[in-house]
């Protein structure tokens, strides 16, 4: 029988404030669970406004700290109780001063397995990270969960080629990657990289993004959230552009043989080729 993996993408609108924005994240999470998903990634910083797009000081206290923040005590309950891996992406403190765009893997039997933390750190309009973000120093993990092992790519960290490969390299299945990204900067390129990627690292991708015009600046965010499979097809419809939405798909776990038999590229790699790259 071929290996099915029921997988779930959230987008959702900003409600207000975090304690309902958390409440709306898990009620779709119960959604995705209803229609059978085992495993599912909220947006970037699910919890919060994308306030990255100014400058303030008083956005520091929307962090806090990974694993022992209330977040995910709250989601490893929840995980425990849908039997659902989740992907959690959060605002992390690690001390004080000192601050993380994080995401944290639970797994279905609620144990937290650890986290990602964005590599790479824009600081352009209306994308001030740099302002609150620390770059990552975790690496790129791959996390062993019960509907096998998965990876975290953030947002802006997409635009580099390094960790998607470092994440198939690593043995990846399915690579998620949450973001927070407006209409007016990046559109055009939303459907040409993730597919990109998966063609490239011959695995799975789900793309999230935000949708609706937020508070803190005049942009909107389009939605548009979907997977992608190894020979870059999108796996159904991608999510509306203008609504909260979750999108629940079936990935064909054995098309992840059939592509790496047919387009053999970890085969063909060629590392020795490769080392001038790295170089600053």
């Amino acid at each position: 029988m071929p290996e099915i993996v029921r997988a779930a993408l959230v987008q959702s609108r900003w409600t207000g404030d975090k304690q309902s924005m958390v409440e709306a994240n898990v009620a779709f999470a119960r959604q995705a669970a209803a229609e059978g998903a085992k495993v599912a990634c909220f947006q970037e910083i699910f919890s919060g406004p994308y306030f990255c797009q100014v400058q303030d000081p008083t956005h520091f206290d929307l962090a806090e700290p990974v694993p022992d923040g209330p977040t995910v005590e709250l989601m490893r309950d929840l995980a425990r109780e849908l039997a659902m891996v989740l992907v959690v992406p959060v605002f992390e403190e690690e001390q004080a001063g000192v601050y993380y765009n994080c995401a944290f893997v639970v797994d279905a039997d609620g144990t937290y397995l650890g986290k990602y933390r964005k590599t790479h750190i824009p600081q352009v309009h209306g994308f001030f990270e740099k302002y609150y973000f620390r770059p990552g120093n975790l690496g790129y993990p791959v996390f062993q969960t019960a509907v096998g092992p998965i990876g975290v790519y953030i947002c802006y960290d997409r635009h580099f080629p390094e960790g998607w490969r470092a994440l198939g390299l690593a043995g990846a299945r399915i690579v998620f990657n949450p973001s927070a990204t407006s209409r007016s900067l990046s559109q055009y390129l939303w459907r040409l990289e993730q597919p990109a990627a998966a063609v490239a690292n011959e695995y799975f991708v789900g793309a999230i993004n935000r949708v609706g015009v937020e508070p803190l600046g005049d942009d909107d965010f389009y939605g548009g959230s979907y997977f992608v499979d190894p020979r870059g097809k999108l796996v159904g419809e991608a999510a509306p552009d203008d609504v909260s939405a979750v999108v629940v798909r079936d990935l064909d776990m054995d098309l992840l043989v059939e592509v790496r038999q047919t387009w053999a590229f970890y085969r063909d790699r060629n590392p020795a080729a490769y080392a001038p790259l790295v170089q600053p």
